[in-house]
């Protein structure tokens, strides 16, 4: 059942939704849709609204939905990892494990809130299966390489990314039952972030934050977007366990890990010659272009919280 506080950001949510969309017609009107940069916004509101869309109702039906679209995420963002990277036959082994064993078995072990084994199970058991299923094949031409591009990709995509949903296991004394809301705060934290430092990079950015990897973000797009990423935050600490002034914390804290992220994930990007993951999403490029910062964000918001709030 959904808190007045969660109904309440839903309704949020829709007003900023349709505002973003009334403000991308008005800017398509007014450059008659020759502006590339317009153009490009109107496409990612046009994401918005379904990513927005499918989070919110999984999180309206309950943790086993939500469970299930994460983990359709990481399948969709190792696939595109995967596809980018360049693999052999004897890499067979080890992609079956990554996809048919690591990926399921990551997200049960979520499901059954098994956190210990949830915790190392990827780190641990997955990379020494990985890696002796490619001793195995006998294969050593650039053998080291092969083999940490997929515990790479696994570690990425599978396990970054399922402790989003692994919020869900948390219970925070006094905020037990809203545990979906905490991760509605930190996922929308994530895409807000992205989308105010974008804005403020464009409107204000001068200096490269690093130029060989990501051309386009800049310092101020950094720092005023992060500002009122705090802010905003701060605003939505009604939906969390945390007062205003430990959301604003914990909103830099995934901020500054989700900037990282982007900046790890371009440079991946860069030395495959690639300029995003794929096409799944438009305005967006693939899945891992909108898990990128989520993925290293995540698992340090969840540490952070079950050690501080919960133990």
């Amino acid at each position: 059942m959904m808190t007045s506080a969660f109904k309440q950001t839903g309704i949020l949510l829709l007003a900023l939704l349709v505002v973003a969309s009334l403000s991308g017609y008005m800017l398509h009107v007014k450059f008659a849709g020759i502006n590339q940069t317009v153009n490009n916004l109107n496409a990612r509101i046009k994401a918005w609204w379904l990513m927005a869309g499918v989070l919110f109702s999984a999180l309206v039906l309950g943790p086993y939905a939500t469970i299930m679209v994460f983990a359709f995420s990481s399948l969709m963002a190792l696939r595109e990892f995967l596809t980018l990277t360049p693999t052999g036959k004897s890499d067979y082994w080890p992609l079956v494990i990554t996809f048919y064993v690591a990926l399921p078995v990551q997200y049960w072990l979520l499901g059954i809130q098994w956190y210990g084994m949830f915790s190392i199970f990827i780190p641990v058991y997955v990379f020494a299966l990985v890696s002796a299923a490619s001793a195995l094949s006998q294969d050593t031409e650039d053998f080291l390489s092969r083999n940490a591009r997929i515990l790479f990709a696994a570690m990425v995509c599978i396990y970054g990314v399922s402790h989003a949903p692994a919020l869900l296991m948390l219970t925070i004394p006094g905020f037990e039952g809203h545990s979906a809301q905490l991760l509605f705060f930190f996922t929308f934290i994530v895409q807000i972030s992205d989308v105010m430092q974008y804005l403020f990079g464009k409107l204000f950015g001068k200096h490269a934050l690093a130029p060989r990897l990501s051309p386009a973000k800049t310092w101020e797009g950094l720092l005023g977007g992060g500002v009122a990423t705090m802010l905003i935050g701060a605003g939505l600490h009604f939906i969390t366990p945390f007062d205003a002034f430990t959301a604003a914390g914990l909103t830099l804290l995934i901020v500054v890990c989700g900037a990282l992220g982007g900046l790890v994930m371009s440079a991946v990007k860069r030395s495959l010659g690639a300029k995003d993951w794929g096409t799944s999403i438009a305005g967006h490029g693939g899945y891992m272009d909108r898990l990128d910062s989520l993925s290293f964000a995540a698992p340090v918001f969840f540490h952070v919280v079950r050690w501080l709030w919960t133990l």
